[in-house]
């Protein structure tokens, strides 16, 4: 199934939550130290606990990539645990010289099986188009990200008064010949993507930053909901993975996880805010 089918599907089913699997052995609950591989079994009872509610899995590869190939067969591994119609993120943020990109893209790709990941287009076009030519894959452009150093570069005013972020987002609407690109927009820049939901018109957005950053989910739910015909999804890591940190720590990110699809539900039923 085509990831964009995928992302469609759970939208359709009212789930808009991309669990963030950014799991530090660091962070896990004590009891699972004992384990042969804690991470693996952390993710498999988050997994399990959450995926009946789940519209996507994030996986942050510096969480795993920190550990060599232990981390790498984490990644594998989690993997074959995520059921097959849900939607898969390498939240790698690759981006480089077009040869490199293609050997990034085989990585993700061909040999995990990713069904998306996210890119920074820094680089242009050529650093980009090796992922795009994966039509049924689904690729998340960077164009204005949750973290406070987005004003650095992202928030730069152009010659013709248009910010730098936006000619990112023109730029990949022209990339998006496969319709198979995205954006990934933050949570903390909601005046921002109110501004500009228009401008991305129907490309899928990927929403970081509720929760640790700062973010609603609410107020970006309700703002997201207007645009009927935009597929999203808002990833939530630690506010889910993490919500207990005792033996029950499965069972409270189901609990979490239902928490915030009853909000998108809401929202969805409640239109007196439009």
């Amino acid at each position: 199934m085509k990831a964009q089918n995928k992302l469609l599907n759970k939208n359709r089913e009212g789930k808009f939550v991309c669990v963030g699997l950014d799991t530090d052995i660091e962070k896990i609950p004590q009891h699972l130290l004992h384990e042969e591989n804690p991470v693996l079994e952390f993710n498999k009872q988050i997994i399990e606990n959450t995926a009946e509610f789940a519209a996507a899995y994030k996986i942050n590869f510096a969480f795993y990539e920190k550990d060599g190939n232990a981390g790498l067969t984490s990644i594998a591994r989690t993997l074959e645990l995520i059921p097959s119609d849900i939607l898969t993120i390498a939240d790698a943020k690759r981006g480089d010289i077009g040869n490199t990109s293609m050997m990034y893209a085989k990585e993700v790709f061909d040999y995990y099986k990713f069904d998306s990941i996210t890119v920074n287009p820094y680089m242009g076009t050529d650093s980009v188009e090796p992922f795009i030519l994966h039509e049924d894959k689904l690729i998340f452009i960077l164009a204005l990200t949750s973290n406070k150093g987005a004003n650095d570069f992202e928030k730069l005013k152009c010659d013709d008064g248009s910010y730098l972020f936006q000619k990112v987002i023109d730029k990949t609407l022209t990339w998006n010949t496969n319709k198979n690109c995205g954006l990934v927009f933050g949570a903390t820049q909601l005046n921002e993507l109110k501004e500009n939901l228009s401008r991305t018109e129907n490309l899928p957005l990927l929403i970081p930053g509720v929760g640790a950053q700062g973010g609603s989910f609410e107020e970006t739910s309700k703002l997201l909901s207007k645009a009927h015909d935009k597929s999203y999804i808002i990833n939530i890591s630690r506010g889910i993975i993490y919500k207990s940190s005792g033996k029950e720590f499965a069972k409270a990110a189901k609990a979490e996880i239902i928490y915030y699809n009853n909000i998108s539900k809401n929202v969805l039923n409640n239109k007196k805010f439009m």
